[in-house]
């Protein structure tokens, strides 16, 4: 495939150079051909040649300056200096990719330097300029994430080189089918993970853990049904950064798998994140971790980030495309074309079928659809309150236990639901819904709202506007961060009202437990959930009425506990549709699909959408599959 898109790359710059010799070098970088050149001319008006050999060859393609062209680092370092000196800075300079890579820290929506400003920079430079976000807090997980992939070196040209073979290998087999395999997520909420096959490619969409699994057996997706899934493996597909959908990718590296991973930008730090914070949870709680921070950092090497809407090679007959999810920042539908139109799955992933405080509905548009599988989490039962009744819920039982003298606590996952809650919360203070009062957040959710800073374009152009307006929401002065031990001792001794946002959702772990030590046995506080309590997790079990609880204490040992506080849930703010918008997404995705798969749901919700679906798409095939139940697509 390679030779034949070499000569139509050279025939074409033939005619840019009219008759001279452009191009010094074409190579693979990941799923995209980077052309090198030495000709001035050429680099100033690489965009306009791009889209046009995108057009002919229908790949993603990079211009870039061969070294001959480029300036000296020092010349780099002066113009970067003159041009973003009156902002805060840091500034890596990529010999191998020819890249100069300018990240500001502004608290600003939009990076405070116009693009033609860079498209001037880069022409005298003759280097390729990216401006980067940095978070307004810090971050050591950007800081990690930088580490892995730009400390690689050589070794990091050599990945994208290896991805790029992978993706444009010659094709073994013509003609085709479409077989997708369930190895997780099916009749259940977790470890959500599905195989794609054609004659010529297989290809993972997700890669999760099941949070509330009782055996080591069910907490991991079926890998071990397929021996040879590692050596055939040609791409991975991460939809979003919540564990029930990555928490299983390091074991794939660890027992030998060196492929591409596709996802958003977004998700890539906030995936190195969780995996992280479940490394170190383990080690201090002395339990045994299926992987190990080496294995990690080979996943972000080898991770590929998308926008939304960038359509993209992926292998030889397949290609992929996201799509907003409206779950949580990054949260992407994908959508795979196979070979060349033979057929087009849509997976939902999580997805969040309306407008929230922070993000805009999910996409319901493609070009195409001839299978759609979609997630049934709530499928059962229907919500029977709008969006807003559920944050004046929130706000009158807050308010009721807040002016009794109590506390709420609120369990939140660390991405997703904290923004959200936060952003709710401010927006009823500054309507005066309820009473201010000292608003604490503790736990992973600090680090992961700094990551949510980097990518205001992720989110609702409402938000947008509003944070061009009054600046970044999340830095509200209601909000205290609770950043040490000592800070969180202080407000645990405290008898005051207020409202305390801690990870973990589920109260599987964190700083959370700490919290819930300390306020169940005062019928005065409120524990509220807002978000999805998997089955056999200690939320769940809470939810469902159990008062005689057990918990870790900080000595590792379990600690029994009584809860008298009140309980209590509102499931407006769920970052996954409700039963009435995964009817209505059905009604309105387009194209109508041939065939509806529903999964990531527990049997009852699954079976209970199953009926209506075969309503709402009259004439499609509709599936409830089981783990390890294949379904031939086409």
């Amino acid at each position: 495939m390679f030779s034949s898109i070499r000569e139509e790359i050279f025939s074409y710059l033939a005619t840019v150079g009219q008759g001279q010799r452009v191009a010094t070098k074409i190579d693979y970088e990941g799923p995209r051909i980077a052309i090198y050149t030495d000709k001035a001319d050429v680099f100033a008006d690489r965009n306009r040649i791009a889209r046009e050999l995108v057009n002919l060859i229908k790949k993603r393609v990079v211009i870039r300056p061969d070294p001959s062209i480029r300036t000296s680092r020092e010349s780099v370092e002066a113009a970067v200096a003159e041009v973003f000196g009156d902002h805060q800075y840091s500034l890596r300079i990529d010999e191998e990719l020819g890249e100069v890579i300018v990240t500001i820290k502004t608290k600003d929506v939009v990076v405070p330097i116009d693009e033609s400003t860079i498209a001037e920079l880069e022409n005298g430079l003759k280097w390729v300029v990216t401006v980067r976000r940095a978070p307004p807090m810090s971050s050591t997980t950007v800081e990690k994430v930088g580490k892995y992939i730009y400390g690689a070196g050589p070794e990091r040209i050599e990945i994208l080189r290896s991805i790029g073979e992978r993706v444009f290998r010659d094709r073994l087999f013509q003609g085709n089918e479409v077989v997708v395999t369930f190895l997780g997520g099916a009749m259940q909420v977790g470890r959500s993970c599905l195989m794609v096959k054609t004659k010529e490619s297989t290809v993972l969409l997700d890669a999760g853990i099941n949070a509330g699994a009782s055996k080591v057996s069910e907490m991991f997706p079926k890998f071990d049904a397929y021996p040879e899934l590692i050596e055939e493996l040609d791409a991975v597909v991460i939809t979003h950064s919540h564990m029930d959908h990555h928490g299983a990718l390091p074991l794939l590296f660890k027992y030998g798998y060196r492929g591409p991973v596709y996802m958003t930008e977004p998700t890539l730090p906030l995936m190195i994140m969780e995996h992280l914070d479940y490394l170190n949870l383990a080690g201090k709680e002395g339990e045994f971790a299926p992987y190990s921070e080496h294995d990690i950092r080979t996943v972000a090497q080898y991770t590929v980030t998308l926008r939304y809407g960038v359509v993209t090679n992926i292998t030889p007959d397949m290609r992929l495309t996201f799509y907003n999810a409206g779950h949580i920042i990054g949260s992407a539908i994908a959508h795979l074309h196979v070979d060349d139109g033979f057929h087009n799955v849509v997976y939902t992933g999580d997805f969040k079928y309306e407008e929230t405080e922070m993000l805009g509905p999910a996409v319901t548009k493609f070009p195409r659809v001839e299978t759609l599988v979609m997630e049934s989490t709530y499928g059962a039962t229907p919500v029977p309150y709008t969006r807003e009744e559920s944050v004046n819920m929130l706000a009158e039982r807050m308010s009721h236990t807040l002016k009794n003298g109590g506390q709420v606590l609120i369990p939140v996952p660390a991405v997703g639901r904290a923004q959200e809650i936060l952003l709710v919360i401010r927006r009823l203070f500054e309507q005066k819904v309820m009473p201010e009062v000292p608003v604490f957040a503790d736990g992973l959710l600090i680090e992961s709202t700094a990551i949510h800073m980097m990518f205001p374009e992720y989110m609702s152009i409402k938000l947008q506007r509003e944070m061009e307006q009054v600046g970044n929401v999340f830095l509200s002065d209601y909000f205290t961060l609770v950043r040490s031990a000592q800070q969180r001792e202080e407000v645990l001794q405290s008898s005051e009202p207020a409202i305390v946002l801690a990870t973990s959702g589920m109260m599987e772990g964190g700083p959370v437990l700490a919290y819930f030590r300390k306020l169940c046995g005062d019928e005065r506080n409120l524990l509220q959930f807002v978000s999805y309590q998997v089955e056999g997790t200690l939320g769940r079990k809470i939810l469902k009425g159990m008062r005689e609880v057990q918990v870790t204490n900080e000595e590792g040992k379990l600690e029994p506990l009584t809860v008298k506080m009140n309980v209590d849930k509102v499931d407006g703010f769920s970052g996954h549709s409700s039963r009435q918008q995964l009817v209505n997404y059905l009604k309105r995705v387009s194209t109508r699909p041939r065939s509806v798969v529903l999964l990531h749901g527990e049997p009852e919700a699954i079976q209970s959408l199953y009926q209506v679906a075969r309503k709402v798409v009259p004439g499609a095939s509709t599936y409830a599959p089981n783990n390890l139940d294949s379904l031939r697509l086409a």
